[in-house]
C-alpha cells in the first residue's frame, strides 16, 4: 500500500502502515508527530468522541466550551465557539512524549481525512 498523505490549511495528517512502529504521521504547519497504528487509532476514536460531545451541546454566540478526552495513550483537548473554530490540543502519554496543536482545526474534515487509513 502507498503512504496516504493528506494535508489542509494548518494541518497533516499520514498513514503508511508498512512503516514499522510509526506508521501515523499528525502534524500543523510548524510541527509533526509519528504516531504507532494504536495511538493513531486512538486519536481518531477520542477525536469523534470529542465531535460527539459538541454535536450534543447548545452554546449561545460568544460562548466557548473545553472538553477533553484521554486514554492511557494519549490526551486531547478541543476549546472553541459555535462557528467551528477550534484548538485542538494532543499529548501523548506513553513511551516518547510529545505534544501538539492545530488553531482553527477544522474537526470533521480531520475525522474525514482519518476514517479514510486507520482503519485499514
Amino acid at each position: 500500500m502507498s503512504p496516504l498523505i493528506h494535508s489542509g490549511p494548518g494541518w497533516r495528517l499520514g498513514w503508511k502502515p508498512e512503516e514499522g512502529d510509526f506508521p501515523g504521521l499528525v502534524g500543523a504547519e510548524d510541527w509533526s508527530l509519528e504516531l504507532t497504528g494504536t495511538e493513531m487509532r486512538d486519536f481518531y476514536r477520542l477525536l469523534g468522541q470529542l465531535t460527539a460531545a459538541l454535536g450534543e451541546t447548545f452554546l449561545m454566540p460568544g460562548e466557548q466550551i473545553t472538553c477533553t478526552v484521554e486514554s492511557e495513550l494519549l490526551w486531547l483537548e478541543l476549546e472553541g465557539d459555535p462557528q467551528l473554530t477550534y484548538t485542538l490540543h494532543l499529548i501523548l502519554h506513553q513511551g516518547r512524549r510529545g505534544e501538539g496543536w492545530w488553531r482553527g482545526a477544522k474537526i470533521p474534515e480531520l475525522l474525514a481525512v482519518l476514517g479514510q487509513f486507520v482503519l485499514c
